[in-house]
């Protein structure tokens, strides 16, 4: 059996205040509804991730995104939004589909897998929490007090068999949510543990709120930098930013000589106080010979994050006569973004020269220097 993520992201998100759409705006460094697509990516059993948006904006989300994510239009109503992404998942009728909110930001891989497991013995599962408050109805001229034993909260993601929410939504849709639908062809409903963290943001004070749920411990960001050189020798060609430029001559290096990751590896690693690229990739390895640099820095990518912290933004600066590194900015900046898993808006590259000064203004070798910035990972609690 395999298993989709539907991320919905395509409302506008006006009740949350600003000229930003609420799924685009910044929680602990990260667009919001990015919290929702990496949660559902670190799930080993979860083979496709779709994400739904508004119509005409496929291009700027699926520039934030790794290219695994699938990046939908949407329709004009939720239900149309999620047929959207149902006609994508690429997966069989009895095959699993988990269909959330991009403004549910705290979901977690745990959360994921136990909606997985309720379907075993159920057409639908979802996370849900009991109604604590007391519940008052008022009428014009009364207040009638509501039993809440058997009411509440239902969140996302909920999670379905393909071929049976498909169906239901042909015949009932622009419902209250994708639930609804099994609850009108008298489908089994399993709720499992529902969570604060997994609270939808609304209006503009629920960021600030969410931001406290999901970070309770970790406030201040973490702050690393790196600094590499490679010789330069008679060649065709440099790697910088995993981009392949004609030169005159190339980098030397045990690896590909990829200066500019080499100094981003040891920066997001120094952040998380976890040694450097030396300490992980040995350059006496002859494993690590001709290596692709990629490898080190999604190495450094997953470390930090197993420590609890993600990368947020970082800052490259290149430091050499020639090749000029301009024409190939964009470019390195989008494998950049492909290997981090950072939005394309996170990434600065950049290049100077010395003047002619030093060995870099001897064209004797590339320099490069980096800074990352790490925040904490939500809880996965």
């Amino acid at each position: 059996m395999r298993n989709a993520v539907i991320i919905v992201a395509a409302g506008q998100g006006t009740r949350a205040g600003g000229e930003t759409p609420k799924q685009l705006q910044l929680l602990g460094g990260k667009p919001v509804f990015r919290w929702s697509v990496d949660a559902a990516l670190s799930h080993d059993g979860i083979e496709t991730c779709i994400l739904v948006v508004p119509i005409g904006d496929e291009q700027v989300y699926r520039e934030m995104c790794p290219e695994s994510v699938i990046v939908v239009a949407g329709g004009a109503s939720r239900t149309a939004s999620v047929q959207a992404g149902l006609q994508v998942c690429g997966l069989d009728d009895e095959d699993i589909v988990l269909i959330h909110d991009a403004a549910r930001p705290g979901l977690t891989p745990s959360i994921i897998e136990e909606l997985v497991e309720a379907l075993a013995t159920a057409d639908a599962a979802a996370p849900a929490l009991p109604v604590a408050d007391a519940l008052k109805k008022r009428s014009a001229q009364t207040l009638e007090t509501i039993d809440r034993t058997d009411l509440f909260r239902v969140q996302t993601p909920q999670a379905f068999r393909l071929g049976m929410i498909k169906s239901a939504l042909e015949t009932h849709n622009d419902l209250v949510d994708d639930l609804a639908a099994i609850e009108a062809v008298n489908g089994r409903v399993h709720f499992t543990t529902g969570h604060e963290t997994l609270s939808k943001f609304t209006y503009s004070d629920d960021l600030e709120r969410l931001e406290k749920l999901l970070m309770p411990t970790v406030s201040i960001p973490r702050f690393g930098s790196g600094y590499d050189v490679h010789a330069l020798e008679p060649g065709d060609q440099v790697t910088l930013c995993g981009i392949s430029i004609p030169h005159t001559h190339s980098l030397v290096g045990h690896s590909d000589a990829d200066v500019a990751w080499h100094a981003l590896t040891d920066a997001i690693l120094g952040a998380a106080a976890l040694g450097d690229i030396g300490d992980h990739f040995p350059p006496t390895d002859p494993q690590w010979k001709g290596a692709d640099s990629a490898l080190f820095l999604e190495h450094a990518v997953k470390v930090v994050a197993d420590h609890g912290w993600q990368v947020s933004s970082c800052d490259l600066t290149l430091i050499c006569e020639a090749p000029k590194v301009k024409p190939h900015r964009e470019a390195m900046r989008q494998r950049t973004a492909e290997v981090t898993g950072l939005p394309l808006e996170a990434i600065s590259i950049k290049a100077t020269t010395t003047e002619g000064l030093g060995f870099t203004g001897r064209r004797e070798g590339i320099a490069a220097q980096a800074n990352a910035v790490l925040a904490p990972l939500a809880s996965s609690n």
